[in-house]
């Protein structure tokens, strides 16, 4: 992957992404997201369900570090539950 390649960040993808799909199915696709990431019993996306799907998004477990996934649900949860419903993984997104 050349530095460019990852200089690239997903938010820089919304605006087009809104335009494209419009309001309605641009949260569809962050609820499908959410979907992918959560844990399927207790359905929030737990520090478990994220370690786990880090292949999806492309990484390997040695390319983030356990506290590096922590921060990714810290900055995310705001009622302090140590989860992210999908309400918060809209808004973080």
């Amino acid at each position: 992957m050349s530095t460019l390649e990852r200089d690239v960040v997903f938010e820089d993808f919304f605006p087009a992404m809104l335009e494209k799909l419009g309001a309605e199915g641009f949260l569809k696709e962050l609820r499908n997201g959410f979907r992918v990431l959560m844990d399927e019993q207790r359905e929030v996306i737990t520090f478990e369900s994220l370690k786990k799907n880090l292949e999806f998004w492309g990484l390997k477990d040695n390319d983030m570090s356990d506290d590096e996934v922590m921060c990714m649900l810290n900055e995310g949860d705001l009622d302090g539950d140590g989860c992210l419903n999908e309400m918060e993984f809209c808004v973080l997104m």
